[in-house]
């Protein structure tokens, strides 16, 4: 045991600078945040709820508003009616593409649960693809890396939509930073500048200090369980961007002429706006776990991405095990440190919207909630740890102490 403590003490020392940047990006966003909120006059008044059809719901709309202003968009649909990231995604793509248009994928294929929306698998009648959409992927290079050159030389006037995934998913390949990010809209723009740039921007909210709205994108789209929440926030999504887009996506949330005018919020709002205030300052707990893990399991010999010392632009932290044995120990020691459900022992099995069978640890307080300390991995090649969030870095840090005992 005094072993692991000195491990994680000299990785703490190490980690001193990386501890310090992350330190000051949580300030600016804070900052950020908290001017939207006294921008938009937040106040008593906007925790309250309604019911029915939800006319003249204050809070509704002044969530909006702050989620606009804070991301730098024109316009924002937040919402607990969203039941996933993957729903607010489909909303966006739904709401914006018709047949025959053109969506093309920057980064090779999308997350697993996107590939049923795109029409790759699953029901292909109800996907994008069974409506007529059409759909281009651009290869990674060397499978690893964005390939702007192969950008250029796709985009044209036919195509109507890139998709930016902003996380690596179920992938090794690097994640896209917010500077990565405004070249590929600086190169989708110049060869068609009426392309809409929709970027999924799950597990990327305030992880640096620009969101991708900032840097051109024209759409974005994610999960209030994820980083925006604040990790009390019990369900739903956002879609924010220019007007006219994200009109066109809360169409598909609700109906034509209701869009974001209706909708009762179901008693969140305050839940909505207080996670979003804590948010900043949750973040950077999960990527101060996030470089904890990164320097102690790099240190042990595995191999780890993103490394300690690169930027971080989401909360995932892989870490690559070769064989399913150290991985299922990993999930099953990570689970047994959880705050919630730690009696129970996680094994692979199948999940709706993925192909492989999933290992899957967090005892969260909210289902699913990748913000509270989670990791999962598919039972495949390389065998890779997927962790991302944790609400405080303490539980963090004692989690991988616990795992490192047991691997």
């Amino acid at each position: 045991m005094q072993n692991i403590k000195e491990i994680i003490q000299k990785s703490e020392q190490n980690l001193q600078k990386e501890f310090e940047n992350l330190e000051q990006i949580c300030l600016y966003n804070q900052k950020k945040v908290l001017d939207a909120f006294r921008e938009n006059r937040i106040a008593e008044e906007h925790f309250a709820t309604v019911s029915g059809y939800g006319h003249d719901d204050m809070g509704r709309d002044a969530i909006d508003k702050t989620f606009a202003r804070i991301f730098r968009a024109e316009k924002a649909i937040v919402r607990p009616h969203f039941v996933s990231g993957t729903h607010a995604l489909a909303c966006a793509l739904f709401g914006n593409l018709r047949h025959g248009e053109k969506l093309v994928s920057i980064a090779g294929r999308p997350y697993d649960t996107m590939e049923e929306v795109i029409g790759l698998r699953g029901n292909h009648r109800a996907s994008l693809i069974g409506h007529g959409v059409l759909y281009e992927e651009i290869p990674l290079k060397d499978g690893l890396f964005i390939d702007f050159d192969a950008i250029e030389a796709t985009i044209d006037e036919s195509v109507n939509m890139v998709l930016i995934q902003r996380s690596r998913g179920y992938s090794l390949r690097e994640p896209i930073n917010i500077s990565m990010m405004e070249c590929i809209i600086k190169i989708v723009k110049s060869k068609n500048p009426h392309c809409i740039c929709f970027v999924d921007n799950c597990y990327g909210e305030f992880t640096e200090m620009f969101e991708p709205t900032e840097v051109g994108a024209d759409l974005i789209a994610g999960s209030l369980i994820k980083n925006p929440g604040g990790g009390i926030v019990e369900a739903g999504g956002y879609i924010l961007g220019k007007e006219e887009f994200v009109e066109q996506a809360a169409m598909r949330l609700t109906a034509p002429g209701i869009a974001g005018n209706g909708g009762a919020m179901l008693n969140q709002s305050r839940l909505i706006l207080q996670g979003l205030f804590m948010s900043p300052s949750i973040v950077k707990d999960a990527l101060k776990g996030a470089l904890l893990s990164a320097k102690v399991f790099a240190e042990m010999g595995f191999k780890t991405s993103p490394k300690f010392d690169e930027l971080r632009t989401d909360i995932i932290q892989t870490i690559e095990f070769g064989t399913s044995e150290p991985l299922e120990k990993f999930c099953r020691a990570l689970q047994a440190s959880s705050p919630v459900d730690s009696y129970v022992t996680p094994v692979p099995d199948d999940v709706p919207g993925y192909d492989d069978k999933l290992i899957m640890a967090g005892g969260s307080f909210i289902e699913g909630s990748t913000i509270e300390l989670s990791a999962d991995g598919p039972l495949r090649m390389p065998f890779v740890a997927y962790m991302q969030g944790g609400l405080n870095y303490a539980h963090i840090k004692i989690a991988i102490m616990n795992v490192l005992k047991e691997i």
